[in-house]
């Protein structure tokens, strides 16, 4: 089950969908995060998302492992 989306303030748009991961905290690393994008895992806007460099904008949802995030501009 996915968690209530919990908003990211980024100090900048647009961010890459792999910095986010890490920068969220969901991913370890950078490397992790390519990793799990690459394969198929992670959801932008409830599709899957392969780019790892994908550019996301505020209001963006990113979802991995069972959490959801929302994009918002701080």
């Amino acid at each position: 089950m996915s968690s209530a989306p919990q908003p990211v303030a980024v100090r900048a748009v647009p961010i890459e969908l792999c910095q986010l991961l890490k920068f969220a905290g969901l991913t370890a690393t950078g490397g992790e995060a390519k990793q799990v994008i690459s394969q198929g895992l992670v959801t932008l806007n409830g599709a899957v998302e392969t780019q790892k460099r994908k550019k996301l904008l505020a209001g963006d949802q990113v979802s991995y492992d069972g959490q959801t995030l929302i994009v918002t501009l701080a």
